[in-house]
């Protein structure tokens, strides 16, 4: 029982290190200190306010892309994992990529599609779903870059894992 118990708090203690974060306070962090502790973005995006939003994916085999909020004072408002359903939701057909991307930040390079017949761009995310099984997270665009829809599969799906329906589980 000591040994699983030991296993199990490895496992979520290595899957909290994966963000870096440690001592960022919204309202007192600034700019500076997100960088310093996150390291540069991979998106980042200025907004009419004068806030910034940055994203930070922990892809393409990790589950998280955490989208920093820094505010016109240059204090962090926020940090949030993107990669949830809650955000999903907020896909709409009708966005444009620029959009898409605010809300999730870029998709794995690897699972970039364009379909010629239907004239179709999809790009995709991993997460981890309510479940806590490994998923992907589709965006489809049609010809003039806008989301046409959406989906989602469990890595199992789409042949990423072993065995019949598991073996694809997040560590969280």
């Amino acid at each position: 029982m000591k040994r699983t118990l030991s296993i199990l708090l490895f496992l979520s203690l290595a899957a909290c290190a994966g963000l870096r974060a440690g001592g960022l306070i919204p309202g007192q962090s600034t700019l500076e200190d997100v960088l310093v502790a996150m390291g540069p973005p991979a998106l980042q995006w200025q907004e009419p306010d004068g806030s910034r939003r940055l994203a930070y994916p922990r892809g393409p085999m990790g589950v998280h892309t955490y989208m920093v909020d820094v505010a016109p004072n240059g204090r962090l408002a926020r940090i949030e994992n993107a990669m949830d359903m809650s955000t999903f939701a907020r896909v709409a057909a009708g966005l444009n990529a620029d959009e898409v991307s605010r809300l999730l930040g870029p998709p794995v390079d690897e699972w970039t599609s364009y379909f010629t017949a239907r004239d179709e761009l999809v790009l995709g995310w991993r997460y981890c779903d309510d479940w806590n099984q490994l998923a992907r997270f589709f965006v489809l665009f049609d010809g003039k870059n806008t989301v046409r829809s959406t989906m989602s599969l469990l890595e199992n799906q789409v042949g990423s894992c072993g065995g019949s329906w598991g073996g694809c589980w997040c560590s969280r």
